[in-house]
């Protein structure tokens, strides 16, 4: 961007414009930066993914307003450890759990809104807060509060690489050629996930001769297509974090759009019955754990089925206990007549039904607790909510992989800072979905996403904003009144680079 009387060269580069970008924008205006933030993406389709979210999952010592009971810091390190099978830095793990404890003053002070859950929303009243008018809503408080600040924003500006000096960023270009300059800055342009084609080299083709990720749906937006990710993980020299084929990829119906189906296209009902893929037969427990610690491994478990596809099967006693999806369920009377509707070998189904519904032990069955209604001598077995399938009419939903962000990314520490063989940028930042890899090696339980973007967009803004010369005395005395981050103690798995070996299969 030539400089001119109107817009000078800004203070701050944000490169980005969902949550994480947003965050990190009014951070460093806060401080007393200017700030430029950039989006890839038409006004009308701003702000990535967060357009679709719902919540943010926060640590409590006791309630607050919408959050019932308490959710310690160490229930929420417990519930990430498991999720993500020790793939995780503990270090920054905690570091985002504590700052999710602060942020929402800081959220509210910028527009955002918050409301209890509704009915059937994964049963998590006691550990996330809802933001009222959901995702749209959240993005739109932001710019509003971004622009009334002063912060400039520029849409359907892309961003295709950097220039660097060594670790320090220049400037950036965009994919017109134009190179826009900056003291400092912020890259939150999400991951790869939009990228079919990237996606596709990433999963290869299976053992069926099949390609995988030509059947997977992008639950967000089309705009991530991770041009800038490549940049830097191919041509910069950033050291780099997570395995291209791990994701938030979760079951979500087969007939959703390619792009943007958003979380209405989720399917909820997968732990009240039963899932088959195409050859009629169940290859998981659908009651392994909560459902909100589970669902979004049903995507990558659906991705290794014959042709990527399953059928989440109820039957009328599950009616009511979930949130109902946006297309109406295949309904049959008989389960002979459903299987034949979903294409299905009868004989096959039917088995496999009669084998579940005869393995079914019912105790008190209660959906919103680990119950004691299991199977026995069956494999794989169905741990919770295990209830025979024989109260028409019956339900089907088919299922395909839809993958919401990617966690291949950027390596970073606390101070969220870009890194290059082991040294951190003084002016270049990262935060969301292109560092979220550090915390998120594989899995995910609901919320967590947002507390990533959050905590490490504010981190960023602010380190960009002191790139410049600026201070932001109110983050500073927050971040104070945190609990240094224990990293003597950690437990941290060694991290997977991009290029070793990994078991695909793994999913909890």
């Amino acid at each position: 961007m030539a400089p001119d009387g109107n817009h000078p060269p800004a203070d701050v580069l944000v490169i980005g414009g969902g949550n994480a970008a947003l965050c990190a924008a009014l951070m460093a205006r806060e401080a007393g930066a200017s700030v430029l933030l950039v989006e890839s993406a038409p006004r009308a389709w701003r702000g990535g993914n967060s357009m679709h979210v719902r919540n943010l999952r926060c640590m409590h010592d006791a309630p607050q307003d919408v959050l019932i009971e308490a959710y310690t810091e160490e229930e929420y390190w417990q519930d990430l450890l498991k999720v993500t099978g020790g793939l995780t830095d503990e270090a920054l793990a905690r570091l985002v759990i504590r700052h999710s404890a602060g942020c929402r003053p800081w959220m509210r002070r910028h527009g955002v809104h918050f409301q209890p859950p509704l009915s059937g929303a994964l049963h998590v009243a006691r550990t996330n807060a809802f933001f009222m008018g959901g995702g749209k809503a959240l993005v739109n408080a932001y710019y509003r509060s971004a622009e009334a600040l002063g912060v400039r924003v520029r849409y359907d500006t892309p961003i295709e690489r950097l220039e660097l000096d060594g670790d320090r960023f220049v400037a950036a270009i965009t994919s017109t050629g134009e190179r826009i300059a900056a003291r400092s800055c912020v890259m939150a342009c999400g991951g790869f996930e939009s990228n079919l084609a990237w996606q596709r080299e990433a999963w290869g083709q299976n053992e069926r001769g099949e390609w995988p990720a030509e059947n997977f749906l992008v639950r967000g937006t089309r705009f991530n297509q991770g041009v800038l990710l490549r940049h830097m993980l191919e041509e910069a020299g950033v050291d780099s974090i997570g395995d291209p084929t791990q994701a938030h990829c979760v079951a979500i119906d087969a007939r959703a759009p390619l792009y943007d189906g958003g979380i209405c296209t989720r399917i909820d009902c997968v732990s009240l019955g039963l899932v088959v893929n195409r050859e009629a037969a169940r290859f998981y427990d659908e009651g392994e754990d909560f459902w909100p610690k589970r669902y979004a491994i049903w995507g990558r478990l659906v991705a290794h089925q014959p042709g990527q596809i399953a059928y989440s099967i109820i039957d009328q006693k599950a009616i009511g206990r979930f949130m109902p999806p946006v297309f109406d369920g295949t309904r049959a009377d008989t389960l002979e007549d459903l299987a034949r509707q979903l294409g299905l070998d009868v004989p096959t189904f039917m088995k496999t039904v009669n084998d579940y519904n005869a393995a079914c032990r019912v105790g008190t069955f209660d959906h919103t607790a680990l119950d004691d209604c299991h199977t026995e001598g069956l494999a794989p077995p169905k741990t919770h909510w295990a209830r025979p399938l024989d109260t028409a009419p019956f339900y089907a939903y088919p299922l395909r992989p839809g993958i919401t962000f990617t966690y291949l990314g950027l390596k970073v520490d606390e101070s969220a800072a870009v890194r290059f063989g082991g040294r951190a940028s003084a002016n270049l930042f990262v935060a969301g979905e292109m560092m979220a890899g550090n915390v998120l090696g594989k899995g995910y339980t609901a919320g967590v996403g947002m507390s990533i973007g959050t905590a490490f967009g504010r981190i960023a803004g602010v380190g960009a904003a002191r790139a410049c010369g600026h201070r932001h005395p109110g983050f500073d005395q927050e971040s104070r009144a945190m609990r240094p981050v224990p990293r003597a103690a950690s437990t941290t798995t060694p991290s997977i680079h991009p290029t070793q070996e990994v078991d695909h299969a793994a999913t909890h």
